[in-house]
């Protein structure tokens, strides 16, 4: 084992992610020197692949409303969000070249659509402000003396600083480098950890319904989850069927309380309303009238006014009807029941994907061991969290990766000043 020899490093980031790049680059603003130590070959792997390639920024939801969307305790970032919050990373960002728009649901992407854009942009901040990064940098050991951090042990090398910020990121993707190093490093100096699991993942169902439907995405409609046949929760929005079960915006921000159901070994179903917009009653005059409107039509064909031409067939096997019945044959019961299942598309869940499908991780160092004004350990003097690593989870739309730009922000100004 030899020792790193090199200038003073004030503060050492472990993590070249979202929020190990925010907190390099904020410590290094204020004149720290500052080391990143990645275990990964290239820096921002997985920022490279959030937003399904075009990166979520944030959203512009205020700090209020976005606490909201955060899980467990969304107040433990009140702090964070005071000193850094969207308006800052949109213009550090449009200050290196990245220009940002506004889409529905207060997202903001790149202009250019390119993750890989915003990883250039931080790369050139922390570059100009002296940041030295290294890759290819497995951090094994933390090394403290009398409850306050002294460095670092990577690939057998002793680096040594006062401030060490832990920006390992959680469990999910972990082909980008999160899979869960951080966790052992922070139990090894005393820390919980709760249950890391995956957030913001798809989920698999019972039976061939789900995989009659793959590839269909529908928009503007209504799923509810239902644990041990009680209402959960509901969400409305998009949602996809895939060969394994369901996807999808909707899907995902509500596999927070599927993933814990099914921990708990509880019965957990969907039901999707494919016309959330009409109440039982409304929906039932609707399709009495489309039915007396077009009485010598067979079924099949009135469909079209009420499904996605590729859901029809499913549909009506579903439902056992005879596609080519007249309009006029249709029965009352049968009316029902194809109002029913309209409102009422049932699915049961069997599991959820792995963490290698997992956009999120749920768990991690708990908020209560964390200074929220600060980001330092409660029970280590000198070391920091950052991002994921935290107990914090949010539902998709640019809440996660704020949550990693202003913890990170925070962590590495902190290290600096404290």
């Amino acid at each position: 084992m030899s020792e790193f020899e090199t200038t003073k490093i004030d503060v050492i980031v472990v993590g070249a992610g979202a929020a190990g790049l925010l907190a390099a680059g904020r410590a290094a603003e204020l004149g720290a020197r500052v080391l990143i130590l990645e275990k990964m070959r290239t820096e921002g792997r997985k920022l490279m692949i959030t937003g399904k390639g075009r990166c979520n920024i944030t959203n512009d939801a205020t700090p209020a409303e976005f606490i909201k969307h955060v899980f467990p305790d969304g107040r433990f970032l009140r702090n964070a969000f005071s000193q850094f919050y969207t308006k800052d990373i949109i213009s550090l960002l449009q200050k290196y070249g990245v220009e940002s728009t506004l889409e529905r649901g207060g997202r903001y992407f790149p202009a250019s659509n390119k993750s890989l854009d915003v990883l250039r942009a931080l790369l050139k901040w922390v570059n100009e402000l002296n940041v030295e990064i290294r890759t290819g940098q497995r951090v094994e050991k933390l090394l403290t003396e009398n409850g306050t951090v002294q460095g670092v042990q990577s690939n057998g090398i002793i680096f040594k600083a006062p401030k060490v910020i832990l920006a390992t990121g959680g469990k999910s993707y972990p082909a980008t480098g999160s899979s869960g190093d951080g966790y052992e490093l922070a139990q090894s100096v005393g820390h919980t950890v709760e249950k890391p699991i995956p957030a913001l993942v798809p989920l698999e169902t019972k039976g061939n319904l789900a995989q009659n439907l793959q590839g269909l995405n529908l928009k503007n409609v209504k799923a509810v989850v239902w644990v041990n046949e009680k209402k959960a929760g509901e969400a409305f929005g998009e949602m996809l069927f895939t060969h394994f079960g369901l996807s999808g915006p909707i899907i995902l921000t509500l596999s927070r309380i599927v993933v814990a159901a099914l921990q708990n070994k509880d019965i957990v179903e969907i039901t999707v309303d494919l016309k959330p917009a009409l109440d039982e009653q409304k929906l039932d005059n609707r399709l009495l009238r489309d039915l007396n409107e077009h009485g010598k039509k067979q079924l099949v064909n009135i469909f079209r006014n009420w499904l996605p031409a590729s859901m029809i067939p499913v549909f009506i096997e579903e439902l056992k009807l005879d596609p080519e019945k007249m309009c006029h044959q249709v029965s009352s019961n049968e009316r029902k029941q194809i109002r029913y299942l309209l409102k009422n598309l049932r699915f049961e869940v069997e599991k959820h994907r792995s963490f290698k499908e997992a956009i999120i991780t749920a768990g991690g160092i708990p908020t209560k061991e964390i200074a929220p004004k600060t980001m330092e350990s409660r029970l280590v003097k000198g070391l920091y969290f950052a991002g994921e690593i935290i107990d914090l989870d949010a539902e998709t739309g640019g809440y996660n990766l704020q949550i990693a730009w202003s913890t990170g922000w925070l962590a590495g100004n902190s290290a600096f000043f404290e």
